[in-house]
């Protein structure tokens, strides 16, 4: 492929990727606007208790998804068509078995895990209502993730990315419609959630009618090694929502113990700003996973590295972007969510917005090389950078800055943590393509 055609096929897939992606965020945004205007900073205290369970929900489907897809284009691409339709049923299999027991959590065990993620009796009653709710719906989060993966793997981006851009804007009419007009609190914003993926379900149903499909779920013996690879590709994937995840649930914790409920409200804005930027980076990292895939399948090393580039280049001018916005409209941003007009947490937050993105122009790097190496079937080194980001080093990072200067510890945490791990994700990356250069292999 020429350098003029990858690009073409890179814009189309990261454009797309992105824009979806963003829209999957908003669901929480929603949550997060509406919550903060029905409920004040008891609601988002709630709240920002919950989205650590619905991170990690999404990450395990993000894991199943992204990981049987990563194998069903490589597989494809060899032209092993029967292995590549045996990948998603078990795909599907390994979906609905971790789906069950996010069900069986949500059913019975709602109140212990509030309690553990902090919530108190001013914010049980909320965070348990959210939580139950969210879990109950979890087999159409990763329905939704498997096929949104699949069907963009399949040559299918713009179905993808509708189905997305569906889900998302029915979210926002969702719970405005339940939580005002019908009063229905925190049950309203996670039922919007819920029945906003059974839209998304219902538009990517429709590749299956197309032409172009070439996956189908067909009758199989479950082989645990093909399980097992799934989860290895897709391990990087669910490790950075788990980061987001881990750092929400620590830093929760020790903001309890610094600033209360208003403090945890005020790290509710900035982390769920924060995921927006998240949602950015990883929707580059879904968009050239395809293309990275298709390129190591083939043997195509001027494919990859091209792919490769420009994805840095990209997250890295996307992430100075981000911050400039963010700096300078700090104060608008909190005011949207904060409609008590309470002076302390608009303080804590305009703060942390001003000092925590600037770990992101470390992140995208981190969050695409990640996937690069999933990609190409290292999820070993992957998983590796992941793993420092999500808890080897942001929690320890946490406990002691916030010991020694408080919340600006807290913020600062993120920071640190990004940089460290960058300069590793460049180390494995050199080393990576220096080895190209000696054996000639993708």
């Amino acid at each position: 492929m020429t350098k003029k055609s990858i690009l073409k096929d890179f814009t189309k897939y990261v454009s797309l990727n992105v824009l979806g992606m963003i829209c999957l965020s908003c669901y929480v945004i929603a949550d997060t606007f509406f919550i903060a205007r029905a409920m004040g900073a008891n609601g988002l205290a709630a709240l920002n208790f919950s989205i650590s369970v619905y991170s990690i929900v999404h990450g395990f489907g993000l894991m199943v998804g992204i990981g049987g897809a990563t194998k069903y284009a490589i597989l494809k691409n060899k032209g092993k068509h029967d292995e590549a339709d045996s990948i998603f049923s078990h795909t599907v299999f390994l979906g609905l078995f971790f789906a069950a027991i996010f069900f069986i959590i949500g059913v019975f065990f709602t109140t212990p895990l509030a309690k553990m993620l902090g919530a108190d009796s001013a914010t049980l009653p909320l965070t348990k209502t959210y939580m139950e709710t969210l879990l109950r719906f979890s087999p159409f989060f990763f329905i939704n993730n498997i096929l949104i993966a699949f069907t963009r793997n399949d040559n299918n981006p713009k179905l993808a990315m509708a189905a997305m851009v569906t889900g998302s804007f029915s979210n926002i009419v969702l719970d405005y419609v339940f939580m005002f007009p019908l009063d229905m609190g925190m049950f309203g914003a996670a039922l919007a959630t819920g029945l906003s993926l059974v839209l998304s379900i219902c538009v990517l149903s429709l590749h299956f009618w197309t032409r172009n499909n070439q996956f189908s779920l067909r009758k199989c013996k479950i082989r645990i090694k093909k399980v097992i690879n799934i989860v290895f590709l897709g391990s990087s994937a669910f490790i950075n929502e788990l980061s987001f995840a881990v750092a929400l649930i620590t830093f929760n914790l020790v903001i309890l113990n610094i600033a209360g409920n208003i403090g945890v409200a005020a790290y509710g804005i900035v982390a769920n700003i924060a995921l927006i930027a998240l949602s950015i980076f990883t929707g580059v990292a879904q968009g050239v996973q395809p293309l990275i895939s298709k390129g190591y399948g083939s043997g195509d090393r001027f494919l990859v590295k091209q792919v490769l580039k420009y994805a840095v280049l990209l997250v890295f001018a996307l992430s100075l972007v981000m911050y400039g916005i963010t700096y300078f409209n700090s104060a608008v941003i909190v005011s949207a969510f904060n409609h008590e007009a309470n002076d302390t947490l608009s303080i804590l937050a305009v703060n942390g917005l001003k000092i925590y993105f600037i770990g992101f122009i470390f992140a995208g790097v981190n969050i695409i090389t990640a996937a690069f190496f999933s990609a190409v079937t290292k999820a070993k080194v992957g998983l590796l950078i992941s793993a420092l980001r999500s808890c080897v080093i942001i929690i320890p990072m946490v406990i002691v800055l916030s010991a020694i200067i408080k919340m600006d510890g807290v913020w600062l945490s993120f920071v640190f943590t990004e940089l460290i791990v960058c300069v590793l994700s460049v180390i494995f990356l050199y080393n990576r393509f220096r080895k190209y250069q000696h054996k000639g292999t993708v």
